[in-house]
């Protein structure tokens, strides 16, 4: 590793899943808002629904993610009883619309619903927004609450897709993240997830985990590879235990430091290509015939709170506690505390509680770091020129890009920029310089690598 790489590994940026991101979301947002907002989508806009379901049977120490701990099946029950609420008072303040073309059920852990309580949302969400033929149906799931009644209930439901949490094989590793499922027991959920008809299934792996070495997680991601998922995203740990105090139990020193990181990033993407899997973005992989693959060929590849995606949406509406949803006008996010989100939709209300409103400027720039993670180039010239800006709107982004530039992570050719191979591991450092926003003092988001 180049020494001067760690300098950008260990900087905090943004992931940049939604621009402006989620640390300029205000409480200024309102309820009114979001209708006024609504009202905006067009008869031929698709939509893209998140479901948020807060609930594990056991809490990984690792975890950044809303979500609460339960034991009885009640809590949930109420839950989805709010859901449904929910989905009826959101479905009231959306205009007609192109239908459904993407569904995400997201965690904490979707898999503890039961089947009944799943087909129900489900049946509710397509009568009340109508569905494309078309549709993915997604749900991530704990391999440990997959089980071969799980996995048939969710292909009877309409499951197309499933996303399973792995993170890593090693049991040492396993053990110091309170999350122990051996190599059989994930092996068995995509048996019968394949069995009840859900070809695809992605993974979840992580790197800078306490114990973690560069050995272990090559080790981690060859055994990923064998079990064939389409798609496997990599994620680095962030250590917030300021935010998620769970994870004080972590000492600081047990931790990969930003030169052992960078190495065991590396070490997955070696392995997994040369398993065969085309690299995304910086974080994602997919097997060549997988549609996310072809989005990155083709230029479709978007990016949005799910991470890199071939979701054709241009509307995202989020559901449950502390869902987001992201529209032309701007962002939204309901309560995060259950207690209040289900008050909220009990009073027959959609329980925004902030959000940020979207500018020109800010369209301009999303695209521009959009297109630079999904496509790894950008000519901002053209950009500029197409949306109503100056030629030379960006040209303060293209300043700071220098640095990068002499540091070997981008080739700069007038107005147009081309990450290089080395810089794709660093393409939230090079999205940076076109965030308006950032701050570099600001300790609120991830190491880059």
């Amino acid at each position: 590793m180049r020494d001067v790489l760690a300098k950008y590994a260990a900087t905090e940026v943004p992931r940049y899943t939604s621009y402006p991101t989620a640390a300029q979301f205000h409480d200024r947002i309102t309820e009114a808002d979001y209708r006024r907002w609504l009202s905006g989508i067009g008869r031929d806009d698709a939509l893209s629904l998140y479901i948020h379901v807060p609930f594990c049977q056991q809490l990984c120490w690792y975890c950044g993610c809303h979500t609460t701990i339960v034991h009885e099946y009640g809590r949930i029950a109420a839950y989805v009883k709010a859901l449904r609420e929910e989905i009826g008072i959101l479905a009231e303040a959306v205009p007609v619309h192109g239908e459904v073309a993407h569904i995400h059920f997201g965690g904490g852990t979707p898999t503890l619903l039961a089947g009944d309580d799943l087909t129900g949302l489900l049946e509710a969400l397509k009568s009340r927004f109508g569905f494309r033929d078309d549709i993915e149906i997604a749900i991530e799931a704990d391999p440990r609450t997959v089980s071969e009644e799980v996995a048939a209930c969710m292909g009877r439901a309409g499951v197309t897709r499933a996303s399973l949490g792995v993170q890593d094989f090693s049991p040492a590793v396993q053990e110091r993240i309170n999350r122990v499922q051996p190599v059989c027991t994930v092996a068995k959920a995509c048996e019968w997830l394949r069995a009840a008809g859900i070809d695809a299934i992605n993974f979840d792996l992580m790197y800078g985990l306490p114990g973690q070495t560069a050995e272990n997680v090559a080790g981690t991601a060859a055994l990923a590879a064998s079990l064939r998922p389409n798609r496997i995203a990599v994620f680095g740990y962030a250590h917030v235990p300021w935010f998620k105090k769970h994870q004080q139990v972590f000492e600081t020193g047990s931790l990969p430091d930003t030169a052992e990181r960078l190495t065991q990033a590396g070490v997955i993407a070696d392995t997994l290509k040369q398993h065969g899997y085309r690299e995304i973005g910086f974080d994602h992989y997919a097997c060549p015939g997988d549609s996310l693959a072809t989005a990155a060929q083709t230029g479709a590849l978007r990016r949005n709170f799910q991470g890199y995606t071939d979701d054709p949406a241009p509307v995202l509406l989020g559901l449950g506690a502390s869902s987001i949803g992201a529209l032309e006008e701007g962002y939204v996010q309901n309560a995060v505390r259950i207690d209040d989100y289900t008050d909220t939709v009990g009073k027959g209300r959609l329980p925004i509680v902030k959000g940020v409103a979207v500018t020109g400027e800010d369209r301009l720039r999303r695209t521009a770091i959009e297109k630079l993670l999904c496509d790894l180039k950008l000519d901002a010239e053209a950009l500029c020129a197409g949306t109503g800006f100056k030629p030379d709107h960006l040209d303060g982004a293209l300043r700071a890009l220098r640095q990068p530039a002499a540091d070997g992570l981008v080739e700069l050719n007038g107005r147009s920029i081309a990450v290089t191979p080395e810089g794709r591991r660093f393409l939230r450092n090079i999205a940076v310089c076109f965030d308006a926003y950032w701050s570099p003092h600001e300790a609120r988001h991830s190491k880059a690598v």
